[in-house]
């Protein structure tokens, strides 16, 4: 199935400008699907942020050949069918937040829990060291099991 496209993008402010940024810095990027909206997220995410979601999502992209993307309620999702999400990213304050949807199938687990018994997390801070191995190691399983509809 091809993947939608949109012209999505970040959600100017009254003036015209940056984008607004939500709660805890976390950017409004209009709902879109495609390359697109992910790419308006990442260059509106603030500071140190920006870098680090360009890596994440360049790590993935090279992961996950042909992965789909979206932005939606205002957070980057990653899958392998439309509408099918394996893994998410949010910004908050003080770090950025990597969802595994199905992430308790993980091996090994990624350190963050979650409420939600499937899902697990990773936040990354920004003087944190990202191992980029581990990161493509999930990001290649996430991707191998079913995806979260959303």
């Amino acid at each position: 199935m091809a993947s939608k496209t949109s012209k999505a993008a970040a959600t100017p402010n009254a003036e015209g400008g940056e984008p607004v940024l939500l709660s805890g810095g976390n950017p409004q990027i209009a709902k879109g699907y495609g390359e697109e909206p992910v790419q308006a997220y990442i260059a509106a995410m603030p500071g140190w942020k920006s870098p680090l979601g360009a890596r994440l999502d360049a790590l993935i992209s090279a992961a996950v050949p042909g992965v789909r993307k979206a932005v939606k309620w205002n957070s980057p999702l990653y899958g392998m069918e439309d509408n099918y999400w394996f893994l998410g990213i949010h910004v908050f304050a003080k770090y950025v937040k990597v969802a595994f949807f199905r992430g308790a199938s993980l091996d090994p687990l990624p350190p963050g829990t979650s409420k939600q018994k499937e899902v697990r997390y990773l936040d990354i801070r920004e003087d944190d060291e990202l191992d980029e191995a581990q990161f493509t190691a999930w990001v290649k399983q996430a991707a191998a099991l079913p995806g979260e509809k959303m």
